[in-house]
């Protein structure tokens, strides 16, 4: 046997190649593989962030008027408890840091702090979670853009406020001034940042003794007491919704003259809600002679127009003027109103006149005027049918109307199904509810229902 030659041997340094190349290439092949899916799946994730970030073209959900199941007490409590909590994310909402005037900022802070104390009543937790649904109202573009206009949205009739308190008479009780100063408090502290996590990014909330019928189409997120909490599904419920920008110009509320010197007026501006009378218009508006008003006068004439029907002493359904120019009605109606402290209109024209009562929702859909005041707190709101008689300015129109829903039966054995029965009763209007009511939108609109 001969013995290779030296030069036939493999230098000792192509060894160590060899082991490099063997053991090192299949390393690099997967950590070529594992950056090329590490950077698809960035890529995947983009895309699903860039969507997910992107505003669908459909505008926002609708904020809904206040209506709720008719079920008893108990029953609304066992029907809530059926209703699963989200299992989706539940992120805290940023900070909101008011960025308004001195006059602003004390304004929406009063405002807020009446929210509070309102819909809450003398509990700081829910007066915080109160606080936090009106500011995520306040950045969503279905809601008013600032914190008075979320507030007080729609608080002109009794079935379109968004927080209850603002249309069933409860601004006329005065909360205690360490309540008061409480409520402030928060109000400032939500104002510049604070965040109250458990809430979440909800727009909605109701009591859990009622069931409005918004609740099955919102995703419930969580509970603060009796109360639980709601957004919207889909993208108008994600953070991404929530980055509108606010307006600085906070509205004068005449309904909170009482309790805050910031909505007593001095800026000379007037409520884009709620338009208000000086001390002095009130005071003359009500010692005006009194126009004798009764029963027995109904078909009569009277101040120019016809009367239809009285409800309560105080409200009024009248038929207007024929032919009488849209822009005179609300003269017309202080005359009617002349001498009474609180007084109600609303009118047809002839022809659409209701013919008994109660009132269809034809005859709600058909009223082309609408007229309140109460020389007591300064409130005067006149009201056109804008479908009917355009107005220059949207805050004059009323609200549109919508139909009637048909509900589910509340003796159905079924009523974890409710979407899925078939037999209906009437809606009905929620009464005023205890605190923390219901936003609707906190409904409770806060619906007391922001129903709301």
């Amino acid at each position: 046997m001969t013995e290779s030659s030296p030069s036939a041997r493999p230098h000792p340094l192509m060894w160590l190649v060899w082991a490099l190349l063997f053991a090192g290439l299949p390393a690099l092949v997967a950590t070529w593989d594992t950056r090329a899916s590490s950077e698809a799946g960035a890529r995947r994730m983009a895309v699903v962030e860039a969507a997910r970030m992107r505003r669908p073209a459909t505008p926002p959900p609708p904020v809904e008027p206040v209506q709720v199941f008719a079920l008893e007490r108990d029953q609304a409590v066992a029907f809530n408890a059926t209703i699963p909590f989200s299992r989706d994310p539940n992120p805290a909402a940023r900070p909101f840091l008011f960025a308004g005037s001195e006059t602003d900022l004390a304004r929406a802070t009063d405002c807020l702090a009446a929210a509070e104390i309102f819909e809450a009543g003398d509990d700081a937790v829910g007066e915080e979670a109160v606080a936090q649904v009106v500011l995520n109202r306040v950045r969503h573009p279905a809601f008013p853009k600032t914190v008075c206009g979320v507030v007080f949205q729609g608080q002109e009739r009794r079935t379109g406020c968004q927080f209850t308190f603002s249309c069933d008479g409860a601004l006329a009780r005065t909360p205690g001034e360490a309540a008061w100063g409480r409520a402030r408090d928060i109000a400032r502290a939500a104002l510049a940042g604070k965040v109250y996590k458990p809430v979440g990014y909800a727009t909605h909330y109701h009591t859990d003794w009622v069931v409005p019928y918004w609740s099955s189409s919102l995703d419930k997120i969580g509970a603060v007491g009796t109360h639980l909490f709601f957004r919207w599904r889909g993208w108008w419920g994600t953070p991404s919704a929530f980055r509108r920008t606010i307006d600085t110009g906070e509205p004068l509320i005449g309904q909170l003259a009482r309790l805050s010197p910031a909505h007593q007026g001095g800026s000379g501006m007037l409520s884009l809600l709620q338009p208000v009378m000086t001390a002095e218009a009130a005071a003359a508006l009500a010692a005006r002679p009194q126009q004798s008003i009764e029963m027995g006068m109904l078909g009569k004439t009277i101040a120019g127009v016809r009367l239809i029907s009285i409800i309560g002493g105080q409200s009024f359904l009248v038929e207007l003027p024929r032919g009488s120019a849209a822009d005179s009605w609300p003269a017309t109606a202080r005359t009617f109103c002349a001498g009474r402290g609180q007084c109600r209109i609303m009118g047809w024209v002839a022809g659409s006149a209701p013919k008994e009562l109660p009132l269809s929702l034809t005859d709600l859909t058909t009223m082309r005027f609408s007229y309140i005041h109460d020389a007591a707190t300064g409130l005067q709101r006149a009201l056109w049918n804008c479908t009917q008689t355009p107005r220059v300015a949207k805050r004059e129109c009323m609200r549109q109307r919508v139909p009637t829903l048909a509900i589910p039966s509340p003796t159905d054995p079924g009523l974890s199904g409710v979407r899925r029965k078939e037999r209906f009763e009437t809606v009905k209007i929620a009464p005023p509810a205890a605190p923390l009511n219901a936003a609707s939108g906190a409904t409770s609109n806060a619906t007391s229902d922001a129903t709301p």
